[in-house]
């Protein structure tokens, strides 16, 4: 039986998202405790199927540290501290990404030897069910290349722990392949990780997708801009499509057979199908959840909390951290 605690309050859509979520969720597994942390009077629907923790006070998206360390009535707050208290295997929110970050950090704490968690998240490419294992997608936004290094190990942990892949070909993004390319943070950093049997060297930001890389390793800051961009560029093409098949009767027509062809490869485009992005790095399952997260895009999240706490990921980086 998976335990997952699930801040009820954070995101953008507040309760009716994460609600809904938990209910498509619960629909189809009847092997997992949901402890919802949040407003009773907006949990009454789910009442009688998970575990109720009440908290009334949300933190705001721009919250700090510290205000998020002294809030300790926040819904975000409660539900970290729940992983301990309740021996939960993991925790999901969809609220402030600075504040859940930290609280997973200082409550949960880091993996011994982790010197900075990093978001990790898998990355759809055109190569049909082929995944990029992209990180740091955002936990911070300035790292030293000793970090950078750290975080290609746990994405190679990652990658073996979910996909089988023993040797997951591992790349370091830049604005060049060659060996000196790129600016001071990436030359140090290739210099830590040439004599891992696993790193391929550079690869631009154009190719990442392309499916030959199973693991990127990024800055804070960069990855986040990545990650916004292709967001960004997935939802633009599927609305210029959606358009253009629209102009007349004729691309109306054409549309009716094409679209077996093309629903799947939109289907792939949609990041709100990934679910949500694990911090790396500390002692519980803890998936951040896109902000604007809508019902299944919520229900996406717990299922991604749910096999990676199936899948034993955490004790999996562990060893490979060893």
């Amino acid at each position: 039986m998976v335990k997952l605690v699930i801040d009820m309050m954070g995101g953008d859509n507040g309760s009716y998202a994460t609600v809904g979520g938990v209910k498509k969720f619960l629909a189809s597994h009847d092997d997992c405790e949901i402890i919802a942390v949040g407003d009773e009077n907006e949990l009454d629907s789910i009442r009688g199927i998970v575990k109720i923790i009440p908290s009334q006070s949300v933190l705001p998206m721009e919250c700090g540290v510290m205000q998020a360390m002294r809030q300790k009535d926040s819904s975000v707050y409660k539900a970290v501290s729940a992983v301990n208290e309740e021996k939960a295997d993991g925790v999901i929110s969809a609220g402030s990404t600075g504040a859940f970050l930290s609280l997973a950090t200082l409550i949960t704490k880091k993996i011994e030897g982790v010197e900075r968690p990093a978001l990790i998240s898998p990355f759809p490419t055109k190569v049909a069910g082929k995944y990029a294992v992209l990180l740091d997608i955002g936990a911070s936004s300035e790292n030293s290349p000793e970090d950078l290094k750290q975080f290609a190990v746990m994405g190679q942990a990652y990658c073996k722990a979910v996909f089988g892949n023993e040797n997951p070909k591992t790349y370091l993004i830049c604005n060049g392949t060659e060996e000196g390319k790129g600016n001071d943070l990436s030359k140090r950093t290739y210099a830590l990780l040439k004599d891992d049997p696993n790193f391929k060297g550079y690869i631009e930001g154009r190719h990442v997708l392309d499916g030959d890389a199973d693991v990127v390793v990024f800055d804070g800051f960069t990855g986040n801009v990545f990650l916004k961009t292709a967001e960004g560029v997935a939802k633009m093409m599927g609305g210029m499509m959606k358009d253009a098949f629209k102009h007349s009767l004729c691309t109306k027509i054409g549309y009716l057979f094409a679209r077996r062809g093309f629903k799947p490869m939109l289907k792939t485009m949609d990041y709100k199908k990934v679910g949500g992005a694990l911090l790396v790095g500390v002692n519980t399952v803890a998936v951040k959840a896109h902000g604007n997260s809508d019902t299944d895009s919520f229900a996406a999240s717990i299922e991604v909390a749910y096999k990676l706490c199936k899948n034993q990921v955490v004790e999996k980086i562990k060893e490979n951290l060893k």
